[in-house]
């Protein structure tokens, strides 16, 4: 694997690219892909992608980047609907399962018209492309197959692209160097 950098670089040169927006994938696939990286390297990822958001907003790439933090979707969510203060609660009593559980319900995550989708819909321009990050932090609220199968079914007029931290093979995630999330993915590893 390329020093993440130097993968950074490509990514930020792919989806310059107008043929990365248009609306399929590989082999007509959904325009979907993974950039995984090292979790160790979470804040040099994130800086990279806040200046890619400054440098976007200028305007003279000729489409919208769009960032969405899923850990601050779940996070806002909560906080809106006056929840955040009973998870913390109910966490202490009943541990993090039963909480993970809860929010998921609450935010209908394994439906296809979750939260999450909606939010993403309704917060996306016509002319985008999409990064989703908080992926890690999100865990085990949150599992990636589950946004980007529900995506999938909902949303494919853009390209998204997940930021992983951990490894994605095309088959599979791994995340933390232990935990398997081996369900089918419809999206493709954006830079080797």
């Amino acid at each position: 694997m390329a020093d993440l950098r130097e993968r950074l670089d490509k990514m930020e040169e792919a989806i310059r690219k107008p043929a990365f927006r248009q609306s399929s994938g590989r082999a007509n696939e959904v325009n979907y892909w993974i950039f995984d990286y090292p979790p160790e390297r979470e804040l040099e990822v994130r800086e990279r992608i806040k200046y890619m958001q400054n440098k976007n907003a200028k305007g003279s790439e000729g489409f919208d980047l769009v960032v969405f933090d899923l850990y601050d979707i779940i996070i806002d969510y909560l906080d809106e609907n006056n929840f955040l203060e009973d998870c913390f609660k109910f966490e202490k009593k009943k541990g993090l399962e039963r909480i993970a559980k809860a929010v998921s319900n609450a935010m209908k995550i394994n439906d296809d018209d979750s939260y999450i989708v909606q939010y993403i819909k309704d917060n996306t321009p016509e002319n985008a492309v999409v990064f989703l990050t908080g992926v890690g932090k999100c865990f085990p609220i949150l599992r990636s197959h589950k946004v980007l199968n529900n995506l999938h079914q909902a949303f494919v007029r853009v390209p998204v692209v997940m930021f992983f931290p951990g490894i994605y093979n095309e088959q599979e995630l791994i995340l933390f160097g232990e935990i398997k999330d081996d369900n089918y993915y419809r999206a493709f590893k954006l830079v080797k």
